[in-house]
């Protein structure tokens, strides 16, 4: 389910404080076999939805449906320049715990831009406030019978004289490890497998990957390809960690056409 733009704006200036929930522990609700089942997104560019005035600029959030089946639906939450304190003082997070149901998923990647640091709207400090707002989406999602699942940030592109990869997210996907292993929460561990896919790729062919165009050098965001390559590292991960099971996921091993991809006008 992709959500527009003005859907995603309304939704955030329309929310309210919501119930607290009812005491009692937390526990993910099993869904039934064959009930219809969200997987909501909450984060930044890298995984939004773009529009045509961004094109070809893709977020891997827009290529997962098609790597997840039918009955599976996605609602992506993610909104550019957020960090995981932005989106949660915007009301985002209260819009997606408004809407999220028993046996839904609720899948959390921030990270970029929890480091600006001359933006005391968006920072947080990786081993307190980072986890801090972490911890929210954690314990909102379990309240509700939903299912959390944490994603370190999927890396830039960036490589050393030598052609090596190089990591830019400082302690932030180290952080989000040792919070997920305390709280006993799903991860993903996209910062490492997209580091390995880079290396691989090499200093040239990654270019291919991401918004590099004639008038810009982009190595953060992703064209068509390179969406679809990090939203398949997503959907395999979410079968390896058993948060989906195989008969949740589809075309793992396929070519996706990039004319699958779209970018709505608004």
């Amino acid at each position: 389910m992709s959500l527009t733009r003005r859907q995603v704006s309304t939704a955030a200036l329309a929310a309210v404080p919501l119930a607290v929930a009812a005491s009692g522990p937390a526990v993910a609700a099993t869904p039934k076999r064959g009930a219809r089942r969200t997987l909501f997104i909450a984060g930044d560019s890298t995984a939004a939805q773009k529009y045509a005035d961004a094109a070809p600029e893709t977020g891997w959030g827009m290529a997962l449906p098609f790597f997840l089946r039918r009955d599976l639906q996605v609602a992506n939450h993610a909104v550019n320049g957020r960090s995981s304190k932005s989106f949660v003082d915007e009301g985002r997070l209260d819009v997606i715990l408004g809407a999220i149901r028993p046996g839904d998923l609720l899948l959390v990647q921030f990270g970029h831009n929890d480091s600006k640091t001359a933006d005391p709207a968006r920072y947080t400090e990786p081993w307190t406030t980072y986890q801090d707002y972490l911890r929210q989406y954690v314990d909102g999602a379990r309240a509700r019978g939903a299912r959390p699942v944490l994603a370190t940030s999927v890396e830039r592109r960036k490589f050393d004289a030598d052609g090596n990869t190089v990591r830019t997210h400082g302690d932030y996907p180290a952080s989000m490890r040792a919070f997920g292993a305390q709280e006993g929460v799903a991860l993903l561990d996209i910062e490492a497998l997209s580091l390995a896919l880079w290396q691989k790729l090499g200093v040239e062919e990654t270019k291919k990957y991401f918004n590099w165009t004639a008038s810009e050098q982009d190595n953060t965001h992703f064209n068509p390809p390179g969406a679809i390559a990090v939203a398949r590292l997503i959907a395999g991960e979410l079968l390896h960690r058993r948060v989906l099971a195989p008969r949740d996921v589809r075309r793992l091993d396929d070519e996706i056409p990039e004319s699958w991809i779209t970018w709505p006008n608004v």
